[in-house]
């Protein structure tokens, strides 16, 4: 029987928060054994409806069918006793407990009321070695990369022998290499007769993984196809209702005089006593873009850290328009010149539970424009969030008094760019400024990036995507260990020499980069 195929079947699913309908019956049956890719734009849903799945939301409308039988699903619970696990977007993990105790959480091995954690190790070291998931027991969460992190949240569920495995945009925070390890995990565990949803907006990894895929648009299901038989220019357009140029369009670059200048910058790790960035030199001209390129956890991190005043500098120099700002406060750097798009966008880019608009100001409250005598101008903030949330398309259910916590991970982004770029600035620094963006708001902040170069200001792009890296910049710096280990032209490169300097395999020893 038909019916049988199906392991999960979500059917005439309908979920509303305040101001907007985020599921409109929507339908997704999932195969025993298939991949099978969620897509759609940001805001359009899908976290939404795995959340449902995964019970941290009830539908207003609808049923969940597991192997044919209604389940009732009220909380993450009851899913774990399903044998539905999730990996979230922005990973569910308690900081301050080590690797092990994250991945035992819930599920703690116990004897005659004791915690165990001998067989718990032993069993999370073969897990970590089957699937090449290599991760540290001991470490703290605090301490590891973002790759790493998500490797816990995957340890997570295979630790509790989940058998329907949901992915919210997993590869988001990964890099090409790692990102090629997840793919392969993916397989082997629908090979093993794992069931796994995929919600992403690469539609690469859709054509190299996935069996189907299932599209949203705004709320609602658009259709199912078959990933083997459809094109990704089809799949994008699908998505996004029109179709999208998957390439970027620029004219050659016109450097003109150098506005930020690096000689030798050293900064120290928070691990361990010794520094994390070596003596790194680098300029930046008004009119081009420059993009740090390299593996996650290679210092990149901590070079940014260090010239937007987020970390402490050891060593070395930070010129900005030829003035000396290294010892400057973070409010100086602001006002003088530096927009930043940080890297986690919770922890430095918003205040997650303030409205859209006070986010949206965060840096200019105090400024004339926004209060007088100490008193915010409420008015003006509100009409300067709409204008900026009209021009970048940030979506919210209520519109600038949104609370910017409940806003899908995109917007947050968008949100974030919008601010940065509005701001009076010399330089523009962007790390991942596109993570977890769909290919229509990708397409945006591509051509508003390249629009900020054309107007002459100096861009610093840190992004672990090689296809935004190879088509966005004019020059690469390659940062492998901490230090600047090559700079290429993206016009004359492959991405395999790429790759080679990347993995340290290849210094560019000739001259200083």
């Amino acid at each position: 029987m038909d019916k049988d195929d199906y392991v999960i079947e979500m059917l005439h699913i309908r979920k509303e928060f305040p101001g907007i309908v985020a599921n409109d019956d929507i339908t997704l049956q999932l195969k025993r054994g298939e991949i099978h890719a969620l897509l759609g734009e940001n805001g359009a849903g899908k976290s939404t409806l795995m959340s449902v799945l995964f019970g941290l939301y009830t539908p207003e409308k609808g049923i969940i069918k597991k192997n044919g039988k209604e389940v009732r699903i009220k909380n993450p619970n009851d899913a774990t006793a399903l044998g539905i696990g999730m990996v979230h977007q922005h990973f569910m993990l308690v900081d301050i407990f080590t690797v092990l105790d994250n991945i035992i959480l819930g599920a703690e091995p116990n004897k005659f009321g004791f915690l165990t954690k001998e067989a718990a190790r032993k069993r999370v070291i073969q897990l970590s070695e089957k699937y090449n998931l290599k991760v540290d027991p001991d470490a703290k969460i605090e301490d590891i990369t973002v790759g790493m992190q998500q490797r816990v949240e995957i340890l997570k569920m295979l630790y509790r022998d989940n058998e329907v495995l949901i992915f919210d945009e997993p590869t988001a925070v990964l890099t090409p290499q790692e990102i090629d390890e997840l793919m392969k995990i993916m397989k082997e565990l629908a090979a093993e007769g794992k069931s796994i949803l995929f919600i992403t907006h690469k539609l690469n990894e859709i054509k190299e993984v996935a069996d189907r895929c299932s599209i949203l648009r705004k709320g609602k299901y658009i259709g199912t196809v078959d990933v083997e038989n459809t094109t990704k220019e089809e799949l994008s357009s699908l998505m996004v209702g029109h179709s999208v140029s998957l390439k970027v369009d620029k004219k050659e670059a016109q450097p003109a005089d150098t506005v930020l200048q690096i000689k030798d910058l050293c900064v120290k790790s928070k691990l361990h006593n010794k520094d994390c960035v070596h003596n790194v030199s680098f300029d930046v001209k008004a009119g081009e873009i420059v993009c740090i390129a390299g593996i996650d956890g290679n210092g990149q991190t901590e070079l940014i850290g260090g010239l937007t005043g987020l970390e402490n500098i050891s060593g070395g120099q930070i010129l900005l328009d030829g003035e000396d700002i290294t010892r400057k406060s973070i409010r100086y750097k602001n006002t003088h010149g530096i927009s930043h798009v940080p890297e986690d966008r919770h922890k430095h880019g918003l205040v997650l539970d303030y409205s859209l608009e006070d986010n949206m100001v965060l840096q200019r409250y105090y400024e004339p424009k926004f209060s007088r005598f100490g008193l915010l101008k409420r008015d003006t903030i509100r009409s300067y969030s709409d204008r900026l949330t009209k021009q970048f398309d940030v979506r919210s259910g209520e519109g600038a008094r949104t609370v910017v916590r409940s806003m899908s991970g995109g917007n947050q982004q968008k949100a974030i760019i919008a601010r940065e770029m509005d701001r009076d600035h010399k330089l523009l620094i962007a790390v991942q400024p596109t993570r977890g963006l769909d290919v229509g708001a990708i397409e945006y902040i591509h051509k508003a990036i390249v629009n900020e170069r054309d107007q002459g200001s100096a861009i610093l792009l840190v992004s672990l995507e090689l296809d935004e890296v190879m088509n966005l910049s004019d020059r690469i710096l390659v940062m492998y260990e901490g230090e600047i280990v090559g700079e290429v032209d993206p016009k004359k490169t492959t991405l395999q020499e790429l790759g080679l300097y990347m993995s340290g395999a290849k210094k560019d020893t000739g001259k200083e980069a």
